[in-house]
C-alpha cells in the first residue's frame, strides 16, 4: 500500500517523522516566543538577523533572501512590525530599502533571546548527543542546499 504513495514503508517513515517533527518544533518555538516575549517566530527572525548586520541594518533583498521569504510576506511583516516600532524602512539610495533594528526592537530581542535559547535547548539541543547534533545538522545541511539550489534555478529566467 505504501508504494501507492510513491514512497517505500521506510521513505515514508522518515518523511512523516520529519515533517511532524519540524511542525511541532516550531509550534513549541512559536508558543514560548510569545508567551514570554509577545513576539511571533518570524518577529525574532527578523530582529535576529538585523541585530547581526553591520549597523542593524540591511537592504530588503538581502533580509528576505537570507529570511528564505518572497517580497510579499517580507513587506507583511515589516508593515507588523513597523507599527509595532521594532523596525523602520529606509532609503538608501535612489532606489533602494533598508530595514533597520529600533532601539525597541533591540530590547525586544535581548529580552527574547535567554529564554529562547533556553528553549531550544531544552526541546532540542539536550535531546541529542553532541555526535548526534553534528550528525543532525550535517544532514539538514545536505537537504537545506538542494532546497536552495532547487530555488535558485526556479528564479532564473
Amino acid at each position: 500500500m505504501m508504494q501507492q504513495h510513491g514512497l517505500t514503508e521506510h521513505e515514508l517513515r522518515a518523511w512523516r517523522v520529519s515533517f511532524e517533527m519540524v511542525e511541532l518544533l516550531r509550534t513549541r518555538i512559536e508558543q514560548q516566543l510569545q508567551a514570554s516575549s509577545g513576539l511571533s517566530n518570524a518577529d525574532y527572525t527578523v530582529l535576529a538577523v538585523l541585530s547581526e548586520a553591520p549597523g542593524g541594518r540591511m537592504r530588503l533583498y538581502e533580509l528576505g533572501r537570507v529570511a528564505g521569504w518572497e517580497k510579499s510576506r517580507l513587506h507583511h511583516q515589516l508593515t507588523r512590525m513597523s507599527r509595532r516600532d521594532l523596525v523602520l524602512r529606509e532609503r538608501c539610495g535612489s532606489r533602494g530599502m533598508d530595514a533597520v533594528i529600533t532601539e525597541r526592537g533591540l530590547a525586544a530581542l535581548e529580552e527574547a533571546v535567554p529564554s529562547h535559547a533556553q528553549e531550544v535547548r531544552r526541546l532540542f539541543v539536550d535531546r541529542l548527543t553532541p555526535e548526534e547534533l553534528n550528525r543532525f545538522a550535517d544532514i539538514a545541511a545536505t537537504i537545506l542546499d538542494g532546497l536552495r539550489a532547487d530555488r535558485a534555478s526556479a528564479q532564473v529566467p
